[in-house]
């Protein structure tokens, strides 16, 4: 029996995406909503796509995500990571296409910590002399 579902899971900032991939006619569900409803921005939208157009499989991938935690635009990039690793699996020599544009690379950034003493990460009471 062969699988014929593609699997990622992509990350970002607080953001989990679990992107499930198969042949068909272009239709992406997010959290079981159409993907122009999930994400009424155009640009977010357009961010989470960018690696199934680099490669120019929009139309032939129906695209599931359950993508939950963080804010809209970490959920966007979590999908855009998890829409690569998919593509990956779907077919291994788009790996340096996806590479070179930095799709497969977790990006790290996250929140920093509050210190002690601090108000923020790194925002200090105000000082006064007296």
């Amino acid at each position: 029996m062969t699988e014929d579902f593609f699997r990622g899971t992509g990350r970002r900032k607080r953001s989990i995406a679990r992107v499930m991939m198969k042949p068909g006619t272009g239709i992406i569900s997010v959290n079981g909503r159409d993907a122009e409803n999930y994400f009424p921005i155009e640009i977010i939208r357009q961010e989470a796509m960018r690696p199934l157009v680099l490669v120019g499989l929009a139309d032939r991938l129906d695209i599931t995500v359950n993508v939950h935690g963080g804010g809209v635009s970490g959920q966007a990039g979590a999908i855009r990571h998890g829409i690569a690793r998919a593509l990956l699996e779907y077919d291994g020599a788009l790996r340096p296409q996806l590479k070179e544009k930095g799709y497969l690379t977790r990006d790290a950034r996250v929140v920093e910590r509050k210190k002690y003493g601090l108000k923020k990460a790194r925002r200090a009471p105000q000082f006064s002399k007296r």
